[in-house]
């Protein structure tokens, strides 16, 4: 992979404890889960003293798959996984904004710490100069994380787009298109969207229903809703994203209350 070794060196990428990490997740973004493993062995080759870390346990795994990879508790598992799809979001709109850059250190930070969240950050600038294969990652996403990690990954990526206070119709459209290529029906990408995105009807958009549905409809809904987005679902992700799925889990209580309300039912 001559391209790689010319872009590590280019950047200067091998100062002790980077390459490996930017290696990795480069690979992996332009080349998928053979390309993380080839990438992270020639980041290594520029790190002398570098650590084990999840990368190493991930390219040592030659009998595992994917999908037990993606199981594992570690927080270096998302944070791979959200690398590209962040910046692709990031990008959506043709500017790259401080408050977008500070919702996405804040959630790394407090997700990772702050060590690893310099890192993925370095990685991040690097991403959002280069083209990226979003529709390749997030293929490998799809079948490697989840049905609720992928919900709670979509609402993340809502809220990097919110960062600025307005969500534009470009980052909704890139939003809306990785979601596809992650395997979420329709019904759960307008349900999310329609926590950040307000209008009529959204309490109804949010418990996945249209506003004709019978009282009886609701109360379905709603459980089902709930059992969806319970925030136990993504215990592995970390605290942070545990936080960001409890903020989720209310927003669907506060639709069904609003309805409850409006119907006049309890």
């Amino acid at each position: 992979m001559p391209n790689f070794m010319f872009f590590l060196n280019k950047r200067k990428l091998y100062m002790k404890g980077w390459a490996k990490w930017i290696g990795a997740l480069l690979g992996f973004a332009f080349f998928g889960y053979w390309g993380a493993i080839i990438g992270y062995i020639i980041g290594t080759m520029f790190d002398t003293n570098a650590k084990v870390s999840w990368d190493e346990r991930f390219a040592s795994s030659g009998s595992n798959t994917g999908q037990q990879a993606y199981q594992r508790s570690s927080s270096g598992d998302f944070s791979a996984s959200l690398l590209v799809l962040t910046a692709a979001v990031m990008k959506a709109d043709g500017k790259v904004l401080k408050s977008e850059l500070d919702y996405v250190k804040q959630f790394y930070i407090k997700q990772f710490g702050e060590t690893k969240a310099k890192k993925q950050l370095i990685a991040l600038r690097e991403l959002l100069d280069n083209p990226l294969d979003v529709r390749g990652i997030s293929h490998q996403i799809r079948y490697q994380m989840q049905y609720a990690s992928r919900l709670q990954l979509l609402h993340y990526l809502f809220g990097i787009a919110q960062a600025d206070g307005q969500i534009s119709d470009s980052e909704i459209q890139t939003i809306l298109h990785i979601a596809g290529f992650l395997g979420i029906s329709n019904s759960d990408f307008e349900s999310i969207k329609a926590m950040f995105v307000r209008n009529t009807g959204s309490d109804f958009k949010i418990l996945g229903i249209t506003q004709d549905a019978s009282d009886d409809e609701i109360k379905k809904a709603y459980r089902r809703m709930a059992m969806k987005y319970h925030p136990d679902k993504v215990n592995h992700l970390g605290d942070d994203v545990k936080v960001q799925a409890e903020e989720k889990f209310k927003k669907v209580l506060d639709a069904y209350e609003n309805i409850k309300k409006q119907r006049g039912f309890s």
